[in-house]
């Protein structure tokens, strides 16, 4: 499975004239609450429209790709057919057969396909693949050259010899991959092509939160989101003490990601060695940051920038309260006490008694807050 998820995210572009169009496709068996089969369409890598069994339809993924199949809904509609339909109810079929081979009663499965087929604009070149994994490894891949199956694990020699008897099932295929999926492929470039050829560069900052906490390369505003960021030493790219993040969309429409490097075994001295990379697909020029202090953003306050007048505000109160309750005591001590005035003739006895100690230090605290 790792094979197939490294191809779907990290495949590039090397030229701006080769064009792809991939279905990446996964059913799933003893899984609950889980679409039992799911289907991804990538133009140039791109994610053009998704379906699984859940929702039972094709969600267009970009505005080009509504456009188009407004303008030709039998094809959406042709889509939607074999995504609800038909697929769910052969991959279905095909892990039941993978589970017989591997001699599985149960549990949790997971059949993958990938197919399409690759257009070299200036050559007219066309090339078509399909491969199938198993439960996280690679299972059976289609030469269309000689058109038979490659077993690529002993359990799939019996389903292989079976694929290739086939031969009404093979002449599709060979039909498909070198007319029909060419045609939709130059279709797709031409009405998606202004999208396709769009280019926005990111901005690439280093953050830390604290002085023993990561530093993190982080690239936003980047479109489209086929890009790879890493960190290196003396220009050897890192694999240990760097987490990489995924790609995660913006707002409005553009990208971000970032890769993580745990300095805490790094020296000060060694810092210049590191830098992080970022990657764009059918760009040449890399965007290179030197791990250098000066360049980190942080939202941490150095001590030496902490607000000196809010530091001497609370100081100062402080001084003032202690002196208003030490001259309270020492008031105390002198004073022979505090007796209120006859109000009038109607005054009760007990309003002329005396105060008790502890009403005389309310009154006292009252005048040395107000007066």
């Amino acid at each position: 499975m790792k094979k197939f998820f490294l191809l779907l995210l990290f495949c590039h572009v090397s030229s701006s004239v080769k064009h792809s169009l991939k279905y990446f496709l996964t059913a799933s068996s003893g899984i609950p609450d889980f679409p039992e089969f799911m289907g991804w369409g990538l133009l140039d890598d791109t994610l053009a429209g998704y379906c699984d069994t859940n929702i039972k339809r094709v969600e267009p993924k970009q505005d080009w790709v509504k456009t188009y199949f407004d303008k030709d809904p039998q094809q959406l509609e042709w889509y939607t057919t074999e995504c609800t339909k038909i697929l769910p109810k052969a991959f279905k079929t095909r892990i039941s057969s993978s589970m017989q081979q591997f001699n599985q009663s149960g549990g949790v499965h997971i059949l993958q396909r990938i197919n399409g087929c690759e257009w070299d604009e200036e050559t007219g070149n066309v090339f078509g693949f399909m491969q199938y994994g198993y439960d996280g490894e690679d299972f059976l891949s289609l030469d269309l050259k000689t058109e038979t199956w490659m077993a690529l694990k002993p359990q799939a020699n019996i389903i292989k010899l079976r694929w290739d008897a086939d031969k009404l099932r093979m002449k599709h295929y060979e039909n498909f991959f070198s007319q029909i999926c060419p045609e939709w492929l130059k279709k797709y470039v031409d009405h998606g092509r202004s999208s396709l050829l769009r280019t926005e560069r990111p901005s690439v900052s280093l953050l830390q939160k604290t002085p023993s906490s990561p530093v993190s390369c982080h690239a936003t505003g980047f479109y489209p989101d086929r890009a790879m960021m890493f960190w290196r030493k003396d220009g050897e790219e890192l694999d240990e003490d760097v987490d990489r993040g995924e790609i995660l969309p913006n707002h409005d429409g553009t990208f971000q990601m970032r890769a993580d490097l745990n300095i805490s075994s790094v020296s000060p001295e060694d810092w210049r060695r590191y830098d992080c990379v970022f990657q764009f697909s059918g760009v040449k020029e890399d965007i290179i940051k030197r791990l250098d202090e000066a360049e980190i953003r942080t939202n941490r306050v150095p001590p030496s920038e902490f607000p000196a007048a809010a530091v001497i505000g609370v100081v100062v109160g402080l001084l003032l309260l202690l002196l208003c309750i030490s001259g309270l005591f020492i008031w105390r001590r002198n004073n022979n006490g505090f007796r209120p005035a006859n109000i009038s003739d109607s005054t009760s006895e007990t309003s002329q008694q005396p105060l008790t100690d502890h009403s005389r230090f309310i009154m006292s605290a009252t005048r040395c807050r107000y007066d």
